[in-house]
């Protein structure tokens, strides 16, 4: 007669316990919710060889008894006895992921660690073996101290000898159990990848090469600047490699416009679409080369393998300022857009953290602010080398992106220490295999991307330039009177400008302020826009509008402008959607307002050191 009557399934998430208990219990099975919480209880019957059975609990997945989420939560309470309708378990059965079995080990001795009749099950050794990895079951009992069984739950292999394990480890008396000392979570790690280790008796090149990779990638002193100089490769690389085809878009919105002004009579109908549409929507449209370059590069970081990995090499910086890694992946995604960056926050369980990352995520530089820099750092900023391979414009550029990220980080710990003031919570992710990108794949997300951005394009910036440009060029001036000081338009940043003058903002900045709000590549198209009705003899190409920015601006001015940029207030879309996802007003007001204040200071600063210095 066995002295336990409850046995539980725990482990990390995707170990295949469900497989498991599904295969152990079959129909004898019961489903509800624990109480007081919507986790999903399973239990059923699993049958000895002895003839008697014992009930068997299927535990929600969880990476250490330091909960972070409400699954590992009732995890550490059912297996402390602490959960209300739930007994503690007499038996504890560890599945592990055979072809993971290093990170699953961190886990493992946690449960070992407890001091109760516990079973190790092996599992998906299958797919070990597939991937070229041959473990040791008795070598791994030996290291861990408890029996060892290698099973397939999918193909009901090795549920046997389990069953068989679990009916011995149930006549145990708990008391006879030694209990295992406490050890730090780094010293649990380090014991796993030894005992890993020694548990191997065949791996593949192909793996070997993979662990070869991880322990440069992923090593605490080589993989951040590894991931901070693949960053500089693509910000130099945006520049270097768009040109020729940024050139040809540029020559080709340009033959259009000289088609138009040749065909057409003089008349509100051709200034439209010269001034409006082509110098407005056309000086957006020539950046496509760059857009889809960076998104490039993105998307091979996602299907290679590197973008889980890049987030565990943040995640000790992101600690430092009370956040995890798990807050990288939806602020990485930001620099693409910052609307999907926000909507990616559902995955991080914790509330204080999810806040956190929403209100930080407008800090990281999307691809809306690409045109902007790439306009404004073309006019003022010399194209020449400072290095071997290394380009004065690409290194700006990639300056501004570490400011944001700087300030990301400055303020996030501002923000852990304040109003969402809590602990960091850990981070355990699995690890994609490498791999190389899918050329369908990698193109179907490249057109995916180039098509939102057009579209954005035919949509917000061409309506937004449309109105721009009747606000400019009602009512006409008199002779002798500029034509921006004469405008609807002009009237407006006439009203808003003296705010922004004493941060070196002249009048055309101070009216690309109000458009860029619908959409951050407005500002171009309003600039744009602005230089083109203003100068009806420029070609509305973006090397016009270069050349009026170099010739208007001064480089503290456009210094300042570029500075406002990084910490500009979000458009409208992303604050409807930080609205949606905080659940009020509240905290999308809080953000638009710190946002305006940093953007604000900082350009100033800007300006004014930069004034200070002789630039």
């Amino acid at each position: 007669m066995s002295t336990a009557t409850t046995a539980a399934l725990v482990g990390n998430p995707n170990a295949g316990k469900s497989a498991l208990f599904n295969a152990l219990t079959g129909a004898r099975q019961k489903i509800a919710n624990y109480p007081g919480v919507t986790v999903e209880r399973k239990a059923g019957k699993l049958a000895l060889p002895s003839g008697e059975s014992i009930e068997l609990i299927d535990l929600p997945g969880s990476y250490s008894f330091d909960t972070t989420s409400p699954d590992e939560e009732v995890t550490r309470k059912v297996v402390m006895g602490e959960q209300e309708g739930q007994a503690q378990p007499d038996l504890l059965v560890v599945v592990l992921d055979a072809a993971n079995l290093q990170q699953h080990l961190v886990f493992a001795q946690e449960v070992i660690a407890l001091g109760r009749p516990t079973i190790i099950a092996l599992n998906m050794v299958d797919l070990a073996e597939r991937d070229g990895l041959t473990l040791d079951p008795a070598a791994l009992a030996g290291a861990l101290g408890v029996p060892v069984v290698s099973t397939v739950a999918v193909r009901r292999k090795g549920l046997a000898e389990l069953t068989a394990a679990i009916e011995a480890a149930a006549e145990q008396d708990p008391a006879a159990i030694d209990a295992r000392p406490s050890v730090t979570l780094p010293e649990r790690r380090l014991a796993a990848r030894n005992i890993a280790k020694a548990a191997t008796l065949a791996e593949s090149t192909e793996r070997r090469i993979n662990s070869g990779l991880d322990r440069i990638l992923l090593h605490p002193w080589l993989g951040p600047p590894i991931l901070f100089l693949l960053l500089f490769v693509i910000f130099q690389a945006v520049f270097a490699w768009a040109s020729p085809f940024a050139d040809g878009l540029e020559a080709g919105v340009g033959a259009v416009s000289d088609w138009v002004s040749a065909t057409f009579a003089e008349s509100f109908f051709r200034d439209l679409i010269t001034e409006g549409l082509l110098a407005g929507v056309g000086s957006v449209v020539v950046f496509l080369p760059q857009i889809i370059i960076l998104f490039a590069f993105i998307l091979v970081m996602e299907a290679t393998g590197y973008m889980a990995r890049a987030a565990f090499v943040m995640d000790r910086l992101m600690a430092s300022v009370g956040l995890s890694g798990r807050s990288f992946i939806p602020l990485l995604s930001s620099f693409a857009c910052a609307i999907p960056g926000i909507m990616a926050t559902r995955s991080i369980a914790d509330p204080k953290d999810r806040l956190t990352t929403i209100l930080i995520a407008p800090l990281m530089t999307c691809s809306a602010r690409l045109p902007v820099y790439l306009v404004i750092i073309g006019a003022v900023i010399p194209q020449r080398q400072v290095a071997p391979l290394i380009g004065l414009q690409g290194l700006v550029m990639f300056l501004l992106y570490v400011a944001g990220i700087v300030g990301a980080v400055i303020v996030a710990f501002a923000l852990r220490r304040t109003v969402t003031a809590g602990q960091a919570s850990g981070f355990i992710m699995e690890l994609p295999r490498y791999q190389m990108p899918n050329l369908k794949d990698l193109l179907i997300g490249l057109w995916q991307r180039a098509w939102v951005f057009l579209r954005r394009a035919g949509t917000i910036i061409f309506a937004a330039t449309v109105v721009l440009w009747l606000l400019l060029s009602f009512p006409r001036a008199e002779i002798g009177e500029s034509q921006l000081d004469a405008s609807y338009a002009g009237q407006i940043s006439a009203a808003i400008h003296p705010a922004f003058e004493p941060i070196g903002f002249n009048q055309e900045m101070t009216l690309a302020l109000v458009p860029a709000m619908a959409a951050r590549e407005v500002a171009v198209a309003s600039l744009a826009t602005t230089y083109a009705v203003e100068s009806e003899d420029e070609e509305a190409t973006e090397e016009a509008l270069r050349e009026q920015i170099a010739a208007r601006w001064s480089l503290p001015t456009a210094l300042a402008f570029l500075a406002w940029f990084v910490f500009a207030p979000q458009c409208i879309s992303t604050i409807a959607v930080a609205r949606r996802e905080t659940n009020g007003w509240k905290w999308p007001i809080f953000m638009l307002t710190y946002l305006f204040v940093l953007a604000y200071v900082f350009a100033g600063a800007t300006y004014w050191l930069a004034v200070w210095a002789g630039l």
